[in-house]
């Protein structure tokens, strides 16, 4: 089969769909790879190391649009990209669709196969493919918090992990989800006090064995929220409804209620934001400010390590698209019912059921469109 990786063109996104390795499992295999030239080189490949293992180097990503059976990208398709997506193609990439109305609706007019990878799941209903981008946002929103709440940075000038006579700083992590697990690993060991907020009592458990007492639980229909926030120096939202919009779980009014220069690192804003005053940033503007809040947005927080990124990634694609490349996506999803999890529009129909809500379509039960 022939797979094609375009540059990515999303501002400051520095990731790759494959790497070098990745691409020599599958040209192994008989598989023909195409790159963009000079797709890999801001994070670490250059077109040498893709040639090596037996990929070709293509001036132009229409080329590789109109040449390739399956698009294997890092981020959702731009305006431009969805132009040039070709009936029954295959887009493999994250896409959050509930969160992109416009996007959802240009994937169905192309008529192509999209499986989004943060809904494909595995035999314990987790989300395999989201997970290892998930641990690096969550790393990065403490390290980004942290920066934020610098005065000159307009935060409120307080160092995570205090100092001799000085406190350390109140973080506040809502979701203990994947991001939340890792934004904890970085806030514990930067000597924050650490509060977890979840609605699972079990998972809390879960935590509380990992972190001890360098953590708060909280179960979320317990907690006095609004006090909660209203206290804290730095909020980290990585609340997730797997394939959804995510729920605005921090209102205007808490806001206003916060300390001045306060922070709040909005991991959830590619499905959205779980912070009603939220909007997506980029890394070359990375914050803004409601009510002398910081706020930081970035819809594409693993961009900012590249290398990191695509590498985790790659860990945890390539088993799928080496199964979907060798034995096509029909006999693929129709066999593994975690991956048909992933199948988000096909050829013009949403089939799944948080996207198809989200915006009014009409869904269809893969399964059946597949039969």
């Amino acid at each position: 089969m022939k797979i094609g990786v375009p540059r990515e063109i999303k501002p400051q996104e520095n990731r790759i769909g494959l790497t070098p390795e990745s691409v020599k499992t599958l040209t192994s295999h008989g598989h023909e790879v195409l790159i963009e030239n000079n797709g890999g080189y801001e994070a670490g490949f250059d077109n040498d190391q893709y040639k090596i293992v037996g990929a070709k180097i293509v001036d132009k990503a229409e080329d590789i649009f109109n040449d390739a059976e399956i698009i294997v990208k890092v981020k959702e398709p731009l305006s431009n990209e969805v132009k040039m997506i070709r009936e029954n193609q295959i887009i493999f990439t994250y896409l959050h669709l509930a969160a992109a109305k416009e996007l959802t609706q240009g994937l169905i007019n192309s008529k192509s196969v999209c499986i989004a990878y943060e809904t494909v799941t595995d035999k314990n209903g987790r989300l395999p493919l989201l997970a290892p981008m998930s641990a690096v946002a969550g790393r990065m929103s403490v390290q980004a918090g942290a920066h934020c709440l610098e005065k000159n940075q307009k935060g409120r000038g307080v160092l995570l992990g205090g100092a001799p006579g000085g406190e350390p700083a109140e973080v506040v992590i809502l979701g203990g989800g994947v991001v939340g697990e890792n934004a904890a690993i970085i806030a514990t060991g930067m000597k924050a006090n650490v509060h977890i907020v979840d609605k699972s009592e079990a998972r809390l458990n879960q935590l509380s064995e990992i972190f001890g007492d360098k953590i708060t639980p909280q179960l979320s229909n317990k907690v006095d929220l609004e006090k909660l926030v209203s206290n804290c120096d730095l909020l980290v939202g990585g609340v997730l409804i797997p394939g959804a919009e995510a729920p605005k779980l921090i209102t205007k009014k808490m806001i206003k209620n916060m300390k001045r220069g306060s922070v709040i690192v909005d991991v959830a804003i590619d499905q959205g934001g779980c912070v009603e005053t939220s909007k997506p940033t980029t890394h070359a503007e990375p914050t803004f400010i409601v009510d002398d809040v910081v706020h930081y947005c970035v819809a594409n927080m693993p961009g900012g390590v590249p290398r990191t990124s695509t590498i985790a990634l790659n860990n945890a694609t390539l088993p799928f698209l080496t199964k979907l490349a060798n034995d096509g996506y029909n006999k693929t999803l129709k066999n593994d019912s975690n991956f048909l999890a992933g199948l988000n529009v096909y050829k013009g129909q949403v089939t799944y059921k948080a996207v198809a809500d989200a915006f009014g379509h009409t869904y269809f039960d893969a399964k059946q469109l597949l039969n």
